[in-house]
């Protein structure tokens, strides 16, 4: 066998180093050393800077080109340590935990002036990030107020991986029968009724896992978690003296790096702890049945626009990293500042390498795009018949097993909510779901035929193009928008906290307050408040496609009106856990429609309905109907729909289910429908009644009562019933 050279040749300054592996990118442990790599097509000069961790002045300096010495005889003699646009080298005897690194790029451009356009911003005298770093340093704890003169800022590290899975691996749930649960990793235990040992953290959330269990969700898809900087843009509210941050975490520092400030081990500026902590909470989510799904940002960084700072990228290969004019202003097709030249090959690798990484490093078990119809556009901006990037994404081995979710759509106008370049592997946030629903779901007339397409998983957005009900991801509500409640308590956003004189966040809310602007203290109000978030839900849950849930819906939280609380790090953001006692009622009905649809496979079809009988029960596979049996009313004055799934037809009829009939009245007052028969001595049985008081509302699946009269159904105004024949 051939051996592998591994001893140093040169020596700089006593550091010992040899010509490094061009691949992988980034800073990888090898016997003996680390090897360092960096891509810039551009850059004709770059250095190494090691610092020790938390030290102000670097360690060492050591160039990719100079003068070097030997390492058998210390003579002088020339070096060049790259191949290609590649620099590379490996040091040898490096105390690999205790050390932090960056790059300084030059090259053969006049330097750009800050707010000035320019193809290149090369500055030598920035400490650059290393793209691929796996650690990064500057943000370890939290909140912690920064010196803006910080030379420790995003600093670059090591991480060692020797996490035991103990045979974890990703569970590969099928689409069809996730139901999942958004969630802000601050957020979700942040409030001081959390009752968690670490809250705000990844090591809190693994305390909730029994509350994720008991509500049923098999899935949470979290915010983002890659190394972001939450003082980007921190500002203090003129009025309120309140500090405003970038709280959501959607302008991306580091791809390959968890967020420090989000470990409960952070603190010890250890990146491998960090690691681990996230790792750990994977492996206990994946023992209790609940995959973990991530919120990636590849269509810009933190960088922003010609004003914006240099902290990798843009100091590495500019020209190479973002979409630019002729002129060298930045494209801002994700409304921030800057875009990611996703197609450029280089960059298609990186961020296929990024998610490759995710996968197999962390056994991560899908990823949502955000503004993912900027990865279909080419360096110009113009969209692509056939991205790269997104058929890479869809075909990619190691990603093979892995859920692609698009929010298809970007800042620039361009919706693909339909006809995103799925490859038959790419799943789509159903933008349209969400309005139509809204619309129907406060009484707008005229949405019955949209409601019957959004009920099936949209067929006639999907099935055009092969697609099946799980290109769907049904949802009302998002982190983007109001809650659940504010959706019933608000008729407009109230986003003055965010001290943008309320002109930020979206004005299409489709939302009603039910009579009274905000809280109210009449039991009418309030009554029929709670009833329409429990329409929502069972709409929700009976919908074929994915159903996804923003985290505190299920406990009726609010942001005070505002639809757009990405900078709040307070209560306004917190889920306020007093609220499990307090809204118990809507807790247990969201938690009884989740069993109900995991417990019937005719809520969950791969395909799409034929609205034919196909396996000889008699019965279409879903029929529709109206205040009639079997007489549908269409009409544009129309504000109900019902419908009856035939269970013999679950999951292409390899599956006996029994029958499901819904009827939806978004009337204000009370209608009578007729009930469709059922074959075979089968009753009808009610699961939820929305009309009705708690705990009558809804029951555990298995133990829904017999419905008295078997030929009709008084439906309350604006109410859900459904029935089971069994």
């Amino acid at each position: 066998m051939e051996r592998i050279d591994i001893y140093p040749t040169h020596i700089y300054e006593g550091y010992k180093l040899r010509p490094g592996r061009a691949y992988p990118f980034g800073a990888t442990l090898v016997p003996g050393g680390v090897n360092f790599s960096i891509f810039s097509r551009h850059a004709s000069y770059c250095v190494l800077v090691l610092f020790e961790k938390g030290s102000a002045s670097p360690l060492i300096e050591i160039p990719f080109r100079g003068m070097f010495q030997k390492a058998e005889s210390n003579e002088p003699v020339w070096g060049e340590f790259r191949i290609g646009n590649v620099f590379c080298m490996t040091v040898f005897d490096l105390d690999y935990e205790s050390i932090e690194y960056g790059f300084r790029m030059d090259g053969p451009y006049s330097k750009v002036e800050r707010g000035q356009p320019g193809q290149h911003r090369f500055d030598p005298s920035k400490i650059l990030m290393d793209p691929y770093a796996k650690a990064i340093g500057g943000r370890e704890v939290w909140g912690h107020p920064p010196d803006w003169n910080d030379c420790y800022h995003h600093r670059s590290r090591l991480v060692y991986d020797d996490f035991d899975w103990e045979g974890d691996r990703p569970l590969e749930i099928p689409l069809e029968d996730l139901v999942i649960y958004e969630m802000h990793v601050r957020s979700f235990t942040r409030h001081p009724s959390a009752g968690v040992k670490h809250p705000g953290t990844f090591a809190a959330i693994r305390e909730k896992i029994p509350y994720l269990k008991e509500l049923g969700v098999n899935c949470i898809e979290l915010m983002p978690i890659y190394e972001f900087d939450e003082f980007e843009n921190s500002r203090i509210h003129p009025d309120t003296g309140e500090l405003l941050m970038n709280y959501w975490g959607y302008s991306t520092v580091g791809f390959f790096a968890p967020k420090a400030g989000y470990a409960a081990t952070g603190k010890s500026k250890d990146g491998t702890q960090v690691a681990d902590e996230l790792k750990t909470l994977i492996k206990e989510l994946h023992k209790n049945g609940i995959e973990v799904m991530l919120d990636v940002v590849f269509n810009h960084t933190a960088e922003g626009n010609e004003y914006g700072p240099i902290i990798s990228f843009r100091g590495i290969d500019n020209v190479t990293y973002y979409m630019l004019t002729p002129e060298g202003y930045y494209y801002n097709f994700s409304g921030t500042g800057n875009t990611l030249n996703c197609n450029n090959p280089i960059v298609r690798n990186m961020v296929l390498e990024c998610l490759r990484y995710w996968a197999a490093e962390y056994h991560i078990d899908g990823f949502r795009f955000d503004l993912a119809a900027i990865l279909g556009r080419d360096p110009w901006g113009a969209p692509l018949p056939n991205p790269p990037l997104l058929e890479a994404l869809a075909f990619d081995p190691i990603l093979g097993k892995c859920k692609l979710i698009a929010e298809a759509w970007d800042a620039g106008g361009l919706y693909q909510v339909g006809s995103f370049p799925a490859y038959g592997r790419w799943a789509e946030w159903n933008g349209k779901y969400r309005d139509d629903v809204r619309k129907f779901l406060k009484g707008d007339m005229g949405l019955a035929g949209a409601m019957s397409q959004r009920l099936q998983g949209s067929p006639d957005l999907y099935a055009w193009g092969n697609r099946g009900p799980t290109a769907s991801i049904n949802f009302i509500t998002c982190h983007d928008g109001f809650t659940l409640y504010d959706l019933v308590a608000y008729n407009g956003k109230h986003n003055e906290a965010n001290g943008e004189n309320n002109n930020d966040g979206g004005n299409d809310n489709h939302s009603w307050n039910c009579g009274w602007e905000g809280p109210s203290t009449d039991p009418a109000v309030n009554e029929l408040r709670c009833r329409q978030m429990k329409n929502a839900i069972a709409m929700l849950m009976v919908s074929q496609g994915v159903p996804m849930i923003l985290a505190g819906d299920e406990l009726a939280n609010t942001q005070d009106g505002n639809n757009n609380a990405y900078c709040h790090d307070s209560e306004l953001s917190w889920l306020n856990w007093t609220q499990l006692e307090s809204n118990a009622d809507l807790f247990r009905f969201v938690k009884n429609c989740i069993a109900f649809r995991m417990a019937h496979p005719v809520l969950r079809s791969k395909t799409h309905f034929t609205n034919r009988d196909y396996v000889g029960s008699g019965y279409a596979d879903i029929t529709w109907h109206g205040t009639q049996a079997w007489n549908a009313d269409w009409s544009g004055t129309n504000r109900s729909v019902a419908f009856m799934l035939c269970g013999k037809h679950a999951k292409g009829g390899t599956v006996v289910d029994n029958y499901v009939y819904v009827a939806m009245n978004m009337y204000w007052d009370t209608l009578p429908f007729t009930l469709p028969g059922l074959p075979d001595e089968l009753k009808w049985h009610v699961f939820v009644n929305t009309g009705a008081p708690s705990p009558q509302d809804s029951w555990q699946p298995g133990s829904e009562p017999l419905l008295d009269d078997q030929s009709r159904f008084v439906v309350g105004g604006r109410s859900v019933v459904i029935l089971v024949g069994k």
